[in-house]
């Protein structure tokens, strides 16, 4: 049998504050990234070439954090 979820409510307001601030985070890393590759396009490239991977690598490494983050929540 599985154990029954804590129905403290302090550790789930603990646990949506966590995963609120999970959310934010990611929201920033990925905004940062974008502002990056803009900025990288306005000085090397005509094209978004650097815009459209520096968002791609953000969403990544947000995904990897997202993920370390929320298997260490879980443990």
């Amino acid at each position: 049998m599985s154990p029954e979820p804590s129905k403290d409510p302090k550790n789930s307001i603990k646990r949506w504050a966590i995963l609120s601030a999970i959310a934010l985070e990611m929201g920033a890393i990925i905004y940062l990234f974008v502002q990056l590759g803009k900025w990288l396009d306005s000085q090397y490239s005509d094209g978004r070439l650097f815009t459209i991977l520096c968002t791609l690598a953000g969403v990544g490494i947000s995904l990897f954090l997202v993920v370390k983050q929320t298997n260490r929540l879980n443990s």
